[in-house]
């Protein structure tokens, strides 16, 4: 299952692709014009983003560019249209989409291109194995390593954390995540404790949950739902 973003100005192809992917068991969010494709990629990083080139306050094209200028494109992003040229093609996929697709589009080709952007997709989010690894000291390393930041010897018992400290650290410091979960598992997983944390110190309040997390109200009860995030609860447990 994966977060997808469909783009397009047509109620009905909006429509068509949200119910084909959705059948095919992704999430699917729309947006018919470019203003609201910026607020969705910036309340949440979708997997896939299906991307209409012909629409009427901004194309396509000029959105791809802003977000790869502002560091935004850092998912799969396939373009869609009925009536763009070669040229057009060729250049959004300079400009960083993964593939194009053409209107009307073949059922067929639409779940096989979907298919391989997401497993780019994760490809290049996949974190490397150098990021858990801690490569162990040489020995002229080791010798170089002043007695009082060496490890403890075997056998020696840690200095227990005094409670005081304990119970001081941040709530923040307590969530523990595993890095064994799917991508898609572990940022749900993430920002399921990052709102509930959230909402329970503002009680519930979802305008203050906006301010503090900085999205549209809409978006933020709209990502609520996906994650199964219900505010009245945690509001109450914080009476």
């Amino acid at each position: 299952m994966a977060n997808i973003l469909v783009v397009d100005d047509e109620m009905g192809i909006r429509e068509l692709l949200s119910e084909i992917l959705s059948d095919e068991g992704h999430v699917v969010e729309t947006a018919e014009n470019a203003q609201q494709a910026r607020e969705m990629r910036i309340a949440g990083l979708p997997d896939l983003v299906l991307l209409d080139i012909w629409m009427p306050d901004t194309d396509g094209v000029t959105l791809l560019k802003e977000w790869q200028r502002d560091g935004l494109l850092t998912m799969p992003v396939i373009m869609m249209s009925g009536h763009a040229t070669i040229d057009t093609a060729v250049e959004a996929t300079r400009i960083g989409a993964l593939n194009f697709l053409e209107k009307p589009i073949a059922l067929q080709k639409l779940l096989k291109a979907v298919q391989q952007g997401l497993s780019r997709g994760q490809e290049t989010t996949r974190p490397s194995a150098a990021s858990y690894y801690t490569r162990p000291a040489s020995p002229h390393e080791a010798a170089a390593t002043p007695p009082s930041a060496a490890a403890p010897m075997a056998g020696a018992a840690a200095p227990a954390m005094a409670p005081a400290a304990a119970q001081a650290q941040p709530e923040t410091q307590r969530f523990n995540l595993s890095f064994d979960l799917p991508l898609r598992e572990a940022r749900d997983a993430f920002e399921r404790a990052y709102f509930e944390h959230h909402l329970a110190r503002e009680g519930g309040s979802m305008t203050r949950v906006a301010e503090k997390t900085g999205l549209e109200r809409t978006h933020l009860y709209r990502k609520l739902k996906q994650l199964g995030v219900e505010p009245s609860k945690l509001g109450r447990k914080n009476l």
